[in-house]
């Protein structure tokens, strides 16, 4: 299948992959990125993220990781379809493995959309599809971007924490039920928390999603963004939702 972004960004999907999603759609909302950053994108997919960004402001330089061998070979087909092959490169590997292929310290800015559950909470958990290989196909793909079996989160973290320089910024969107897992796993990392947005559906519905913003090394004090409200009580979308789904009044 085939997604739309900007009007001009085409991005190709597997079957066996996720389509664009509201998460990447808020989260690349909520990134405050300077041009010229050096960007890592942990847990790429398709690339889905990198072009939003990339399409916001194409000096960025982005790389991606991504264990799944499709996703990954989709992500840099569709960087080089749209002409950002010089800004978007995909690193095929286990994120706590990568060593070799990120220097660490290297990156200004990291983000992540990363799986939600933990093992055992009710989703599957596929063993890799070739073992000893660390990567999956496509049949264990879905079960793989739900359920944080081959991307814990205090490895996420860790995985953060080394890429990023000192002061540099960690992006991430999750699920508000596992917010206290978050912090404790952000702190234990160095990545204090220091921005925090819920997003609703609608404002007399309850937080679907929260957005946090951790900076490595960074001193206590967390401010909160008011909630992001994505559809009036109509059910149309809001001027936010407009926005950041890039939609013309």
């Amino acid at each position: 299948m085939e997604e739309l972004l900007f009007d001009s960004i085409r991005m190709k999907i597997p079957d066996a992959q996720f389509r664009m999603s509201t998460d990447s759609m808020v989260l690349a909302d909520f990134c405050r990125i300077k041009s010229g950053s050096r960007v890592l994108d942990l847990g790429c997919g398709c690339g889905t993220l990198g072009l939003l960004l990339l399409g916001a402001d194409g000096t960025l330089h982005v790389s991606g990781i991504e264990i799944q061998e499709a996703a990954a070979c989709q992500a840099q087909e569709n960087a080089e379809e749209n002409g950002f092959s010089d800004h978007l490169h995909i690193v095929c590997g286990d994120l706590r493995q990568t060593h070799a292929q990120i220097a660490p310290g290297s990156f200004d800015c990291v983000l992540s959309n990363p799986p939600y559950y933990p093992p055992g909470s009710g989703y599957p958990n596929p063993p890799p599809s070739r073992p000893g290989s660390g990567y999956l196909h496509a049949q264990d793909s879905l079960c793989a971007a739900r359920s944080e079996i081959c991307c814990p989160f205090d490895a996420l973290c860790a995985a953060a924490a080394r890429a990023l320089r000192w002061g540099g910024r960690f992006f991430l969107v999750h699920k508000p039920e596992r917010l206290v897992d978050l912090m404790t796993g952000l702190r234990a990392a160095r990545l204090e928390p220091k921005r925090i947005r819920f997003v609703r559906h609608r404002a007399e519905n309850a937080v679907n999603l929260v957005l946090i913003e951790s900076r490595l090394g960074g001193r206590p004090g967390l401010q909160y963004v008011p909630d992001l409200f994505l559809y009036e009580q109509t059910g149309e979308l809001s001027a936010e939702g407009r926005r950041i789904y890039h939609l013309q009044e």
